[in-house]
Order: structure tokens, then C-alpha cells, then sequence
């Protein structure tokens, strides 16, 4: 990976008004995110939607079951179109089967992966509020702290960071099919390092998420409270959980390399799913079987309880079948190595959690912006990506991270903070 780059250093107020977009929706959803200088607190009440007011402002936003997921979730979007011209409509809405789905959410930055859909940052502060409040609607409390965390993290690159990349920070919301809660619909969500792709239906009362990619960078910064934000210490927490309950001859087959191994599978590509290495779902105990779950579940159980059970009962089923593998760092100490790699390949979850040994340029005195700090993953259904609407086309533009170490994405150059 490159670490130079052609862009000039964006101005200070350039980088400010960039960043100020996060603060605002954040804090009016009642989330308290830093890294933007000189951000000031919106209240939700200020919005002259009173549909948007209440779903901003309520406590215990986070639904339980399925259908109430969907219902809020509809209920959420059509308050944000009932925001937006017909003009922004028509940019923001797509058939439901449109295959620009597929090719519009990647790890890298805004300005080499064009995304589908409304970019929060041209967006009205009311607007970007009931933006939010869509997601929020989506998501439980800890996804969607993990979501605001990876945005956090990118906004705090954008103003603290070397990278001259001044796309870090900006982040689109596009939907695929009606979001009006009666049929399937596509909730997409993503910029640098995150790309939700959570398909909605009420016909079936199912929800997925597969594919979604969550990335970080930097591993734990200070937003403008003086709060330590770490938004995959739970991922961290759980993965070396199971590794730490493995026997020394299950570690023996699991454990692959010491180096971090690259992705297979990138954000954004196809994906020919490997299976049969490392350590096999069925030589693992019941409760190791559980704690592997819990791993899973910080991709398959971004919403509600009854959606997550579903999820994580489907791949249980066929956990005997699901095969995992390690490489990279045995102990969780993030001053040591280039951190972790681990795959768990089975027929109805495919995970990858690549440390990237780069920071691609976004360096910050004293943060820890590559191996430990600058990860992506990705999670995939092999039966059911995109709720089986549409098919992943091939990478384009740079698309993902399969380009080879220095190259340049579709002729460019590489992006810091990628």
C-alpha cells in the first residue's frame, strides 16, 4: 500500500465544516461523538417533523423483535424522505433489485468508491437528524455505538491525521426498493471503513445484514468529551475469548501464521467462500461453540434480539460444518505485532478480520493507525447476500482492498486511511 499521495492538505476550515455533520446528527440522536472541532449540540426538538422529533428523542429506542425492527426502521425512513426534495428523492431511492447495490460500498474512502444514494454532508442539519434516526431505528444500542464509533474514528483521522485525503468523514444513505415497511426493502449506510447492506422485509419478517463490512482506524482515539472511544473492543474481547478457551492441540490446527494473513474476500468483491481449514466447528465443545457465536454475533446481531436468535440459530445449525482459522497475534496486547487475522468459513456465515499492517498515511503522533488499529472484516451469507436480490458484480474503480501492496486502485493512487 502506498502511503504518498497527489492530493493537496485540505484548510483547516475546510476539514472543520467537513466534520461537523457527525457531532450534529450524533448528538441530536442523543450519541455524544468527538473528533470535530468546535461541533456544538443540536437538540432533536428543533425539527420541525414532529414524526422525526419522536423518533430521535425517545428513550429505549432500540426495538425487540423483528417486525417492530422493521416497522420503526420503515417508520424512520419515511419521515428522512418526507425531508427531502423531489430531486434528492430520486437520488436517494432504487429499484429494489438494482445491482448498484452491490458495487457501492467499500473500505476505501468516498472519492475512489462512488456510493449510491444522498451524502449526509450536503444534507440539512434536520435532514441528517432524521438520517440518523433511520439507522438508529436499525440497530441496537451496541451496533449502532459500534457504527458511530468507525465514523467517530474516521472524523477524528480527518482533523488530527496526515492524510490528505479530505473525503475521511463522509458517509451516504441510499435506499433499494419502497421503505414503507410493507414489502422488502435495502437499507445501505456506508463510507471509508463501513458499508451496511441490512435487507428489511415484512413478507417473510426476516432481516439480514450479510454482506456488511466494518473496518476501524484508529483502534481507540478521545472524541471532544475527553471520553477513550474503542469501537471494536468487543469484536477484540470475544474473538481472543474463544481463542483463550482452545486447547493447545485445537490452537495447534487452528493457528495458521504468525504474519497477518491478507482478505480473501475484500469489501465490495466476490468471494469464492474457502472452507475446510483451520479448526472445524465440530471438534469444539459446546461452550466453545457458544463463545464462536458470540464472535459471529458482533456482524449477524447488529439489530434486535428475535432477528439476532434467528440469525445466530440458522448458522448454529450448521456450526459442525463451519471452519476457523487464526494467524498473527496469540494475546490480546495491542503494543505488540501487526495484530490478528482470523476467517470462519461455513455454509451460512463467512467472516474475515484483517489487521492492516499500513496506516496508509494516516498517522497520528501516538495513535495506533495501522496492524492493531486499521482493520477490516467482512460477513457474508453464502445462501442469502443482499436477501438473495441481487448478485455481487465483479470490483470496479478500486473497489474493496484485492489490489495488490503499492498499487494504485483504477490508476490512481492509493487512498490514505484506505
Amino acid at each position: 500500500m502506498n502511503d504518498t499521495t497527489t492530493d493537496t492538505i485540505a484548510s483547516p476550515p475546510l476539514r472543520r465544516r467537513k466534520a461537523l455533520w457527525v457531532a450534529s446528527a450524533l448528538l441530536a440522536v442523543g450519541i455524544s461523538l468527538g473528533g470535530c472541532a468546535g461541533a456544538g449540540t443540536i437538540s432533536a426538538t428543533t425539527s420541525s417533523d414532529s414524526a422525526i422529533s419522536t423518533l430521535i428523542s425517545a428513550e429505549g429506542a432500540s426495538s425487540s423483535t423483528t417486525s417492530e425492527t422493521i416497522s420503526n426502521t420503515a417508520a424512520a425512513a419515511q419521515a428522512f424522505l418526507a425531508t427531502l426534495s423531489d430531486e434528492q428523492r430520486e437520488t436517494v431511492l432504487y429499484a429494489y433489485d438494482d445491482e448498484t447495490k452491490t458495487t457501492s460500498w467499500s473500505n476505501f474512502p468516498v472519492t475512489f468508491v462512488e456510493r449510491a444514494g444522498l451524502n449526509l454532508n450536503d444534507l440539512t442539519e434536520e435532514q441528517q437528524s432524521a438520517a440518523m434516526a433511520v439507522l438508529e431505528a436499525l440497530l441496537n444500542d451496541e451496533g449502532y455505538e459500534t457504527v458511530t464509533g468507525i465514523i467517530g474514528g474516521d472524523e477524528y483521522l480527518l482533523e488530527n491525521s496526515s492524510s490528505t485525503e479530505d473525503s475521511l468523514g463522509q458517509y451516504y444513505l441510499a435506499f433499494f426498493g419502497d421503505p414503507s415497511g410493507t414489502s422488502a426493502f435495502e437499507v445501505q449506510f456506508g463510507g471509508h471503513h463501513l458499508g451496511i447492506n441490512a435487507t428489511l422485509d415484512a413478507t417473510t419478517n426476516a432481516i439480514t445484514f450479510a454482506p456488511t463490512h466494518l473496518g476501524v482506524q484508529p483502534a481507540v482515539y478521545t472524541n471532544a468529551n475527553g471520553e477513550e472511544v474503542q469501537p471494536f473492543a468487543d469484536i477484540y474481547e470475544t474473538a481472543f475469548a474463544f481463542y483463550d478457551s482452545l486447547t493447545d492441540e485445537q490452537k495447534a490446527v487452528l493457528y495458521q501464521s504468525e504474519d497477518v494473513a491478507a482478505m480473501i474476500c475484500a469489501p465490495g468483491d466476490t468471494c469464492d467462500y474457502p472452507t475446510g481449514t483451520g479448526l472445524s466447528g465440530a471438534d469444539l465443545t459446546d461452550e466453545q461453540k457458544q463463545l464462536l457465536l458470540d464472535v459471529i454475533a458482533n456482524w449477524a446481531g447488529l439489530a434486535d434480539e428475535n432477528t439476532t436468535a434467528d440469525a445466530l440459530a440458522k448458522i448454529k445449525a450448521t456450526l459442525d460444518d463451519t471452519y476457523i482459522n487464526w494467524s498473527g497475534a496469540t494475546v490480546y496486547d495491542m503494543t505488540h505485532g501487526d495484530g490478528i487475522y482470523f476467517q470462519i468459513s461455513g455454509p451460512n456465515a463467512y467472516i474475515e478480520f484483517a489487521g492492516q499492517r499500513g496506516s496508509a498515511g494516516a498517522d497520528v503522533d501516538g495513535v495506533l493507525t495501522s496492524g492493531w488499529g486499521h482493520v477490516h472484516t467482512i460477513y457474508r451469507d453464502p445462501t442469502n447476500d443482499y436477501a438473495n436480490s441481487a448478485t455481487q458484480q465483479e470490483a470496479t474503480g478500486g473497489m474493496g482492498n484485492g489490489v495488490p501492496p503499492g498499487e494504485a486502485p483504477a490508476g490512481g493512487t492509493p487512498p490514505p486511511g484506505n
